[in-house]
């Protein structure tokens, strides 16, 4: 099986599998190291400095750009995909453990991180779908495997169905998945997340004040130190007064939980022939057992499984745990621990 070589697409521009131009070509004499989501150096010894750089960007379709990131490792392709309101770097953490055994791609899925909002303004999660699949197809990934987290994992779910046979294999962190044949309307007044989002702080007035900040308040304080630099340091960016702001502004998050349960995922998992696996944290709120079981039912090689210790943000908790649960899985699905 051919196996992903990014520096030679981003040196070269490769062309995606049917063909069309990839990026824009990069001067050779940038390096490879200049491409790479390379950490910048900090001497904040807790939290030290982990803003990256995208390694390229590409526009979908449906002409929104979108930002990716080569973390590096050895093996086959794996794509990284995070959680509504996060960003592609929170998720490098985790791929540190996986590097040994994996080639580690994110992505800031639209409206996140570095990449574009859609400029209608509409935050169907088809658009997410639609991103990854952009990204597999500029990169000419064969058949990666894919770890999404909450929105993540259902985005990929959602690539998967649009485009039977594009992943060789899944592990979901609990997807947010309606369990319903058909979805529901989008609503800010039903989710409650959209509220909380609607009132979130959008800005601080400097990176220590919004590092301080959240390692005080749920859920943040649960996060590993190196996943709450990468988040402060590249979900949010200099504001043009002062301070910093958040890169995925209050209201398009609260419009994209509007949407969490109005895309029709369940409906069609019978249409994903790949082994998924479907994690929680044994500690969660939000998607537990009783949903992963109901997702099961209708999937062709499912594996459940839940994470002793961990809550909704497992991957962001404790990035070593959720990478040997993701290795076991991925190796062999049927092997997957049930911790």
């Amino acid at each position: 099986m051919r196996q992903f070589q990014p520096s030679r697409a981003v040196a070269q521009g490769a062309p995606g599998p049917r063909g069309k131009p990839g990026a824009a070509r990069q001067k050779v004499a940038n390096g490879i190291v200049a491409a790479m989501s390379v950490p910048v150096p900090h001497p904040d010894s807790r939290w030290p400095w982990s803003a990256l750089r995208p390694t390229g960007r590409i526009v979908t379709p449906d002409a929104v750009g979108v930002a990716y990131y080569d973390l590096g490792g050895e093996g086959p392709p794996l794509l990284l995909v995070h959680a509504t309101g996060f960003c592609g770097a929170v998720l490098a953490p985790l791929a540190s453990h996986l590097r040994p055994s994996w080639h580690c791609v994110a992505l800031d899925l639209r409206a996140h991180g570095r990449s574009d909002r859609p400029a209608d303004g509409h935050f169907g999660w088809q658009g997410f779908a639609r991103d990854i699949a952009a990204v597999v197809d500029h990169l000419a990934l064969d058949r990666p495997a894919g770890v999404g987290h909450s929105c993540g994992g259902a985005s990929l779910l959602l690539a998967e169905e649009a485009a039977p046979g594009t992943f060789r294999a899944l592990y979901c962190y609990e997807p947010i998945v309606y369990p319903g044949l058909e979805p529901l309307a989008p609503s800010l007044e039903a989710n409650p997340l959209a509220a909380v989002a609607l009132r979130r702080r959008a800005g601080f007035a400097s990176r220590a004040d919004a590092l301080a900040n959240y390692a005080a308040k749920a859920p943040f304080d649960r996060l590993a130190p190196s996943v709450l630099a990468a988040y402060v340091d590249n979900a949010f960016t200099p504001d043009d007064g002062a301070g910093i702001r958040l890169r995925c502004r209050p209201d398009d998050e609260a419009q994209v939980y509007a949407h969490a349960f109005s895309h029709a995922a369940f409906a069609h998992l019978q249409d994903v022939a790949c082994p998924v696996t479907l994690a929680c944290g044994a500690e969660t709120d939000a998607i537990g057992p009783e949903f992963l079981a109901r997702y099961a039912q209708r999937l062709a090689r499912p594996t459940t499984l839940a994470l002793a210790g961990l809550g909704h943000f497992g991957p962001l908790e404790d990035p070593g745990a959720v990478a040997r649960s993701v290795h076991t899985s991925l190796v062999d699905p049927r092997r997957a621990p049930r911790a």
